[in-house]
């Protein structure tokens, strides 16, 4: 049976809250995951950074 990936936390680097949850692929590869996204406490596009494994 194939195994199920665990999802990954995605951490606002400015205020350190958890925003989202994804699936990491083989594409995108071991390196950690850095991206720009939507942070609803601080209301503007901030680096989000993978964080441990959820």
């Amino acid at each position: 049976m194939a195994t199920k990936k665990p999802f990954l936390k995605i951490q606002c680097t400015k205020c350190k809250n958890f925003n989202y949850f994804l699936k990491k692929t083989k594409a995108m590869g071991d390196n950690k995951l850095e991206m720009s996204k939507f942070c609803n406490t601080c209301k503007k596009h901030t680096p989000h950074k993978e964080n441990k494994k959820a």
